[in-house]
């Protein structure tokens, strides 16, 4: 519905800008078939953060009371930077990288640049974020939701299971600008294959460490939300990897260097990834 009005409240002001225009559903036209042929793919390969919370709810309604009201505070939270910082820099990257014309050696090296460009701008917010969820996550949950009948232990209790989201917060962000270069390559297919095996293992490890894990470990049951979004991370580092990694057989070797990871977590004065040379904004515009 947001979506919708966004698009109704725009559209008198672009009728009226361009006299004499008639928006018109032209299917002979080669491009449209090629926008309704991708949609579905695209429309998939998009939704699985949106697919794998839903799975991980219906799995939380399986635990005792307070485990799914428990995860729906922490997917607020997890939600924010794979939206903010993975989702945006990948709509930002992709007509960028959808105008690379000429030989394919050429081409590979735009894309090249682009994507370990959106990569680095993407793990120098999201990496801070990943920690926080970690190391403070209880006390972001009382600061957002502890009031009246919530109180410090259920703060704590959000805390374990933001800290499981926090285990593949990086690869659920950088995994979806790799999916917008293939996007950029004209292939809507292979992130759609690796979307629904990040999708059924997430189920399966879902239901795996929520059900009866916690009881083989002799732990509350409760506990189990917090198995949930772990191993949801777990299942967003396999679709990271292979997409990676068959991406980088057709346009060449691409990644994040440990040692960037590392210098985003450094805080001192001169320490940051900007003082060491790796600055975002002057990756982007070397890179373009």
């Amino acid at each position: 519905m947001g979506s919708a009005l966004q698009f109704g409240l725009q559209l008198p002001t672009v009728i009226g800008l361009l006299r004499g225009f008639r928006p018109v559903l032209e299917r002979t036209s080669e491009s449209v078939r090629t926008v309704i042929r991708n949609f579905v793919p695209v429309f998939i390969g998009r939704g699985v953060v949106q697919i794998s919370a839903f799975i991980d709810t219906i799995l939380a309604s399986l635990l005792p009371s307070g485990a799914v009201a428990g995860l729906a505070n922490a997917q607020v939270l997890y939600t924010l930077p794979v939206s903010l910082f993975g989702m945006s820099v990948s709509a930002a990257e992709l007509p960028e990288m959808s105008s690379a014309v000429g030989e394919d050696s050429r081409v590979h090296e735009f894309l090249r640049g682009r994507l370990e460009g959106g990569l680095r701008r993407i793990a120098f917010f999201v990496v801070p974020c990943a920690v926080a969820f970690l190391a403070f996550g209880h006390v972001i949950a009382s600061a957002l939701f502890q009031s009246g009948r919530f109180g410090s232990a259920d703060s704590v209790y959000v805390w374990g299971i933001l800290a499981g989201s926090a285990v593949g917060l990086l690869a659920a962000t950088l995994g979806r600008l790799y999916a917008s270069t293939y996007y950029a390559l004209r292939d809507t297919r292979t992130p759609l294959r690796f979307a629904m095996l990040r999708v059924f293992l997430t189920t399966a490890l879902g239901y795996l460490c929520a059900i009866p894990l916690p009881g083989w470990l002799g732990i509350e049951a409760r506990w189990g939300a917090a198995g949930l979004t772990a191993s949801a991370g777990l299942a967003a580092w396999v679709e990271f990897h292979l997409l990676r990694t068959s991406l980088n057989r057709q346009i060449g070797n691409t990644g994040l260097a440990l040692s960037y990871l590392v210098a985003s977590l450094d805080f001192r004065p001169g320490g940051s990834p900007c003082r060491m040379g790796y600055s975002p904004t002057a990756r982007a515009r070397s890179t373009r």
